[in-house]
């Protein structure tokens, strides 16, 4: 992994919309998920039924802080998709929460994307500050060295 965090982006298609519109259950799994793929909680889920503009966009969403990051999941019953995203400042076990999502809402079909965000995000700030310092030298005319603040 690189820079700050992965961040993994599902969209599900032909979902069970039973279960897309059973707040118990996407509660339970923002409750569960993160501890399964080695993650900790800072707050419970909070989770809540959003009424569409129009009639058909209905549904639930849902996130929970994790210490990590966060993780927030989008159903619409309707159509039968739902989104969930999965930010995190650690390594995590991407099949492992995928394979978790799948079976809760019978996903049929799915995209997936992971993004390493904050290339640039200076985790060892002893080792930036190398990198920044030898950024910041430069050799002039005779070999001299000089600094360049």
């Amino acid at each position: 992994m690189v820079g700050f965090g992965q961040h993994l982006m599902v969209d599900g298609y032909g979902c069970n919309p039973q279960k897309l519109q059973d707040i118990n259950l996407i509660y339970g799994l923002l409750e569960e998920l993160p501890e399964n793929i080695d993650m900790h909680k800072i707050m419970p889920p909070y989770v809540f039924r959003y009424e569409g503009l129009k009639p058909e966009d209905w549904g639930i969403s849902g996130f929970v802080l994790i210490a990590e990051s966060h993780i927030s999941i989008h159903t619409f019953p309707e159509k039968g998709y739902l989104s969930l995203d999965i930010f995190s400042c650690k390594k995590f076990e991407m099949e492992k929460a995928m394979s978790y999502v799948k079976e809760a809402f019978e996903i049929k079909t799915f995209e997936k994307n992971l993004l390493n965000r904050g290339l640039e995000f200076p985790k060892d700030i002893g080792m930036s500050r190398r990198v920044v310092t030898k950024d910041r030298i430069r050799v002039i005319d005779g070999g001299k060295v000089e600094a360049c603040y």
